[in-house]
Parts: C-alpha cells; structure tokens; sequence
C-alpha cells in the first residue's frame, strides 16, 4: 500500500473499522433499554472520586474514541510533517469536510474547519461587512461572553450601537419570540442578531429558526452559536435558516479538545470578509474565513471516530437519554422550597443543561462558594454561571456515563440544601 493510501486508511479508519464496544464487548449503536445505556456508560473511563456533573464545558470522548485519538498522536508523531504535508493538508482536510457536510447537510464547500466555536464564531462576527455607522446589533444577557465581547468591538469599530435583549424568568418559547420580536421593532435599524441556540448559562432552548424568520422579515442578518445544540439535538444546519452559523465537535458529538466548524451559506461568503488578510486561499473559498495557523492535526484525525460512534448511538437517542437524566432529578427538586429551576420543562425547551439558584443565592459569588459546597460536602462537581437577569445561577449537566444514582446524590443534596440555606 503506498504512502497516500495508508494515510486515507489512518485518517478515515475510524470510520470504516473503529467497533463502537463497550467494556464487556456489548454493542452501543442504537442503544434503548437500561441494559443498553449502561453498556455506553461503561464505555466511558471516568474518575470514580466524584460525580462529573459539569459536561457543557467539553464532553469526554468514550472510549472507543480516546484509543483512536492515542493511535492518531502516535501516528501523526511517527510520519510527522511528511504525511502532514504530503496527505493530511491536502486530501485529509478535503474528506474531513465532505464528511461534516454528510452530517450537517449543507455542501463542503460551505464549511470550513476551525479550533472550536469560539473561533467559528469570532472570525464570523469581527469579519462581518455590512454593518454602517448608525446601524444596531443585537444581543442577549445569555449569550456566550466572548461572542459578546465581539459584538461590542464590532460595534464600536463601525459607529454602531448594542441592544440588549434580556431574557425573562420564567422563559417559555412563546416569551422568547415574543421578547425579540419587541426588541427588533424597538430598534429598527438593526442590522446583526446574534442567537445562542442552547445557552451555557440556563440550557434553555431557544426557538432559533422562528426569530430568524422574524430577522429575515426585517432584513436582519443572523449569527446562530450552536456549540451546545450541535450532537445534543436533532437537527440539520439548514433547518435553523441562518447564513451564518459556528459550532464545535467536543462537546456534545465527543471529539478531541480544539475541533470544530463554522458554516456560511455560499450565496453569502462575500459579506464575511477574508480573516487578516488570508492569501493562501481565494476570496471566493471559504477557507479563506479561518487563519487558525499550525493546528492539534492528531484531534482532527479523530472526528471520524467521533462522528461514528456519535452515528452509532443515533443522535436522536444521545438527546433522548440526556433529557431523561435531568428530568429523573429536576422532577425531585422543581418545586422544592428555596430551590429555583430556571429551565423550563416545556417540550423542546431543553436537553441535557438545566440551572437551578437557591433561594438568596443571587451573586456570582455566592454560587461558587455553592458550587465548592457541592463539590466538597457532596462530591458533585457542578458550575456557577452569571448573567441570568434574576441573577447568578448553579449548572448542572449530565452526559452519557451518568448514572440514576448519581442524579439522587444530587437530590439528596438540594433537598438538604434547601432546608439549610
């Protein structure tokens, strides 16, 4: 086999040979009784010191996946800069492409692979070439940091003003729409919205494609960050109706740290401008929007092997379970005195990521001295997270190696907590 063939085997191997097994050799692909799900928690290797309640920050790949991603390092190490050159930044970043479109469902040519949302988003944002002096952008309280960060500096870079949509407690979808819809008619010359589909601070679930056709009506344009949404829910690209959208893989679909994707439909690549200057590539190729330099290859050689066993399990089935573990303890608690739970329980209004405050506890402040609680007295390693307009909140977010048992020593502990403070 020459060197360019066995370099395709290794970068799309995953794919084509990688077995989804757990421990004891049962299949994980299209789990659905209790038997199933527990051969896919055992598929994890997770430390056994605490109770890892805290998986919106980046998902830990199962073990199928981190073999592949260890093969990956000792290959890439080995053959180095030859097979990078030679195989990977030519024929390897190209299938890597057609596969993400396969998954996403829009064209290659509409992708461009980037070290994670953060990056997808920020190059979309800072780039973005219609704003005017006088014109609005708009965001919301719940929106990622650094995206808003970015949109400030967008702003201020053009003359332009900020709204702020802050969103409401309790929130529902109807309210959601409703909200921004107000927003947009109280401010009628904005020109960019950003749109966080699943917010990292509550979980809540934002009706995304209902409020871009309310921006498209108004001649809006939209930026949709998906970095919680995409691999939890079940959906494709298009669906959303935005022309702009940013996304990563190590999250919810379980790829290495530093992977990730940004999309721009083609008909509106030129209105992103080219990021610093990029020669390598056309004006007219997408990959010309991300500069990202000397990237982890090895991580990006694994996303096969994620997007496999991410096939195998059947998106639809990974949300399904994720709502079934923050139901089986937001049931317990909702309801609670001095527990708030701020995500809502309607239909399509969350999935794995729910927050909840106690009562009193409103400062950031006071949710990490919580959060340490937890973490110390319970052993639940949990987040605070700020923003919320009823102020600072505890996050909570299983994954698919948690357990029921888990979830009750979290019950436990807010039942305690509420009766103490």
């Amino acid at each position: 086999m020459d060197g360019f063939q066995a370099g395709r085997r290794r970068l799309l191997g995953a794919a084509a040979g990688v077995t989804a097994l757990g421990a004891s050799g049962v299949s994980l692909a299209a789990p659905s009784t209790a038997a199933d799900w527990e051969a896919v928690a055992r598929s994890y290797d997770i430390a056994g010191d605490f109770v890892n309640l805290e998986n919106a920050y980046y998902g830990i790949m199962a073990r199928p996946v981190a073999e592949d991603f260890k093969r990956n390092i000792d290959y890439l190490n080995r053959y180095n800069s030859m097979y990078l050159r030679r195989q990977f930044d030519r024929a390897g970043m190209e299938q890597l492409r057609a596969l993400l479109a396969a998954h996403t469902g829009v064209a290659a040519e509409e992708l461009a692979i980037t070290r994670g949302a953060t990056e997808s988003l920020q190059n979309l944002i800072c780039n973005y070439r219609l704003l005017r002096r006088g014109d609005t952008i708009m965001y919301a309280n719940l929106d990622y940091d650094a995206m808003q960060y970015a949109m400030n500096d967008l702003a201020q870079r053009n003359g332009a003003r900020v709204a702020l949509v802050k969103m409401p407690e309790p929130v529902n979808r109807q309210a959601a729409i409703d909200v921004y819809e107000q927003a947009m008619l109280a401010n009628p010359r904005t020109r960019l919205l950003l749109l966080t589909h699943i917010n990292h601070r509550t979980g809540f679930v934002l009706p995304v494609a209902e409020i871009v056709k309310l921006a498209k009506a108004r001649h809006i344009d939209v930026i949709v960050d998906v970095a919680q949404s995409w691999g939890q829910l079940d959906y494709k690209l298009p669906d959303l109706g935005a022309d702009f959208i940013g996304a990563n893989l190590h999250k919810w679909v379980g790829a290495p740290l530093g992977t990730g994707f940004l999309y721009i439909r083609k008909e509106r690549l030129a209105d992103i401008g080219v990021e610093r200057g990029d020669e390598d590539y056309p004006a007219s190729d997408i990959r010309s929007r991300v500069h990202s330099g000397t990237v982890n290859a090895a991580a990006l050689m694994t996303i096969p092997a994620a997007l496999k066993l991410h096939d195998d399990i059947g998106v639809a089935n990974r949300g399904r379970r994720l709502r079934e573990l923050r139901d089986h303890w937001v049931r317990q608690v909702r309801g609670l005195d001095g527990i708030q739970v701020l995500t809502p329980d309607e239909a399509g209004s969350y999935g794995a990521v729910t927050s909840f405050r106690l009562r009193g506890h409103t400062t950031f402040e006071q949710n990490v001295a919580l959060s340490n609680r937890l973490f110390e007295q319970y052993r639940l390693f949990t987040v605070a997270r700020k923003g919320p307009v009823g102020g600072a909140c505890i996050r909570v977010t299983p994954g698919l190696f948690t357990r029921e048992s888990d979830l009750e020593q979290l019950v436990l502990a807010l039942k305690e907590l509420s009766r103490t403070g």
